[in-house]
């Protein structure tokens, strides 16, 4: 037989997940003035709408469990500007182990460089010394999609499958990065 818990512990799992009755409406699929009245003890809510709220509570104490995005990725995000020569990002890798780096104008990203295009190139007859004589602008990729920062990290494995990197925001400000070897820091 299935026991559900207590309305005394409603509020208690609620704040634990620091949870204001309004996300846990959301996330339970309820009104917030219901919420209200079960903690305050002014209603005896349904069996369904109790039942809501505790799945709706595990759901979110499951999720606090996943590490985040934001506890594996790299900071502060080392970038380039468009106009820097490729020269100066290679540089700039080199000296920070790093195969690829975001591409920001204005503080927002633009594209990419990595590594690989850059030896892509040279392995197609491209010579070695233009390539690092040009601007980032003309050989940069896509820009590195982005994630929030509570995004579960096995959201991101995909996304990783087909970008270099993905960048790690909160708000409208990036403030780390993640690529496959920070996948490597996740201990299992």
């Amino acid at each position: 037989m299935f026991m559900l818990p207590s309305l005394d512990e409603i509020p208690k799992q609620r704040k634990a997940l620091r949870l204001t009755q309004s996300r846990l409406a959301e996330l339970a699929g309820v009104s917030q003035s219901i919420i209200a009245k079960i903690e305050s003890g002014t209603v005896d809510p349904s069996y369904s709408i109790v039942k809501r709220l505790v799945d709706a509570l595990e759901r979110q104490s499951v999720d606090t469990t996943r590490p985040k995005v934001s506890a594996i990725m790299s900071r502060p995000v080392i970038s380039v500007s468009r106009m820097q020569l490729v020269r100066d990002a290679v540089d700039l890798m080199k000296k920070r182990g790093y195969s690829q780096l975001p591409v920001f104008e204005g503080g927002r990203c633009v594209g990419s460089i990595s590594e690989k295009t850059i030896l892509d190139r040279a392995a197609r007859g491209e010579s070695l010394d233009l390539l690092l004589n040009n601007r980032v602008r003309d050989i940069m990729d896509s820009p590195l999609p982005t994630v929030g920062e509570d995004t579960p990290f096995e959201s991101v494995l995909g996304l990783l499958q087909g970008n270099y990197g993905v960048l790690v925001t909160r708000g409208e400000n990036a403030i780390g990065i993640l690529t496959k070897s920070d996948i490597l820091k996740v201990k299992r």
